[in-house]
C-alpha cells in the first residue's frame, strides 16, 4: 500500500479509543493530521506520542458552533482537508427501554447521529468542490444488527448513522466524494466503562483492540480514489455475526 505523504486528516474523536488508534497510524504512515475531542488532555497526550507531529482541538461534535469553530481552524491549520475520519460516540449505562431515560436517548441520538451529520456537513462543500474527499464513519455492529448488548438508544443512533452514511455516498459518488462505514463488534475502549455489567480483563484481552480498527481505517485511506468500500464489519473472531 502506498503511503499517505501530502494528505490532510482530521480524526473526530481523537483522544482515546479507536480515534487516537487511527490518528496514530495515520500519522505514522505520512499524513498530516489533526485530532478533535471534547477534552483538552487526551488530545494533548495523542500528540505527545506523536512527539508533537499531531495538531489537536477541542470540539463537541453535538454543538454546531464547536464544529464551525473546529473546522475553520483544521482548514487553517492543514490548508484543506483531503479525509475525515469521524470516530466520535457515546454510550449509557441504562439501556433498556424500561430504564433508559429521555435524556439519554436525546443525547446519544445528538451525539452519535447528529454528531455525525454535523461533522459531515462540514467538510462536504470543499470536497464537492474538489471533486474529492473520502470520509469514514465509526459507526458499531448496532447499526447493522439491533442486540440488547448497545441498548435500544444506541443501536438507533447506529441505525441512523449508517444511513446517514449510506444516502450521502449515493449523493456524492459522482461528484468524487466516497463516504465508508465501519462496523466494528466489541472494541477495547473506554466505552467500556459505561456497561451495566462490568467487563472482565480476560474479555477485554479477547476483543477487538483500537489498533485492529485503524489498521482497516488506513487502508482504506490508503486506497485509490477510483476505488470504494462503502461498508466494513470487523469483528472480534469469537464473537458471533448474527
Amino acid at each position: 500500500m502506498p503511503g499517505l505523504e501530502n494528505k490532510n486528516i482530521v480524526v473526530t474523536g481523537g483522544g482515546t479509543g479507536i480515534g487516537e488508534a487511527c490518528a496514530l497510524s495515520l500519522a505514522q504512515a505520512g499524513a498530516n493530521v489533526v485530532v478533535g475531542g471534547r477534552r483538552q488532555a487526551p488530545l494533548e497526550a495523542v500528540s505527545a506520542q506523536a512527539e508533537g507531529k499531531i495538531g489537536f482541538h477541542t470540539i463537541d461534535v453535538a454543538d454546531r458552533e464547536s464544529v464551525t469553530a473546529f473546522f475553520d481552524w483544521a482548514n487553517e491549520k492543514l490548508g484543506h482537508i483531503d479525509i475525515l475520519v469521524h470516530c466520535a460516540g457515546i454510550n449509557c449505562r441504562d439501556r433498556s427501554m424500561e430504564v433508559v431515560s429521555g435524556e439519554d436517548w436525546d443525547k446519544l441520538m445528538t451525539v452519535n447521529a447528529t454528531g455525525a451529520f454535523n461533522c459531515m456537513q462540514a467538510v462536504l462543500p470543499q470536497m464537492r468542490e474538489r471533486q474529492d474527499g473520502l470520509i469514514i464513519n465509526i459507526c458499531s455492529v448496532s447499526g447493522i444488527r439491533a442486540g440488547l448488548l448497545g441498548g435500544v438508544a444506541y443501536n438507533a443512533s447506529k441505525f441512523a448513522m449508517s444511513a446517514l452514511g449510506t444516502t450521502v455516498a449515493q449523493e456524492e459518488k459522482d461528484r468524487g466524494v466516497r463516504i465508508s462505514t465501519i462496523y466494528p463488534g466489541e472494541v477495547e475502549t473506554p466505552i467500556l466503562d459505561e456497561r451495566p455489567v462490568p467487563v472482565s480483563k480476560e474479555h477485554r484481552a479477547k476483543i477487538l483492540q483500537p489498533e485492529d480498527v485503524a489498521a482497516a481505517v488506513t487502508m482504506i485511506c490508503q486506497l485509490p480514489p477510483r476505488a470504494h468500500v462503502p461498508d466494513l464489519t470487523i469483528k472480534p473472531t469469537t464473537a458471533a455475526f448474527v
